[in-house]
């Protein structure tokens, strides 16, 4: 063989060792690509579950504090109807008030609101309509006169108010 040659089979083995090594750099650089793609959309996952996980706790919270709101409002009703009454002990009276202050305050601290209605526009997924009047010096469909107070949470009603309705 001459030298030629030997240069030519020796440039040949060159190129073909860098053609390998491009190969395997350009599979080793897919396979990097892939595992990558993988990673993020399995963190994406992860990240999606964690907030709808979360949402779920926080729904779930709302729905059992809602259900015992529910069971507690009519010892506040009674509360309330308990601190109208006109007595002639003062000391009781203010007991009274401060007991009802203090139960307010704590379902005020749950998130716990009580609709207003008075005044408002009756609206009926807020409030439950049990009579109407006609009342030319109100407005349509405002609500004149609350039987039953109402109360949310956030935007979900755990009762709604018994009002009634002029015209």
């Amino acid at each position: 063989m001459s030298e030629k040659e030997e240069k030519q089979d020796l440039q040949k083995e060159q190129n073909n060792e860098e053609h390998k090594e491009t190969s395997e750099l350009q599979a080793k650089q897919q396979e990097l690509d892939e595992l990558t793609d993988r990673y993020k959309r399995i963190l994406a996952e992860f990240e999606n579950h964690k907030k709808r996980s979360q949402k779920e706790r926080e729904g779930l919270y709302n729905s059992i504090l809602g259900d015992v709101v529910e069971v507690i409002l009519p010892i506040l009703d009674n509360l309330e109807n308990a601190a109208k009454v006109e007595t002639t002990d003062e000391n009781y009276k203010k007991g009274i008030e401060l007991v009802l202050k203090q139960f307010q305050d704590v379902l005020k601290s749950k998130g716990v609101e009580e609709i207003k209605a008075l005044g408002e526009t009756f609206d009926p997924e807020l409030h439950e309509a049990v009579s109407s009047i006609q009342d030319d010096s109100k407005g349509e469909k405002e609500i004149v006169q609350e039987y039953r107070k109402g109360y949310k949470i956030g935007t979900k009603v755990i009762r709604h108010s018994m009002v009634v309705v002029a015209n």
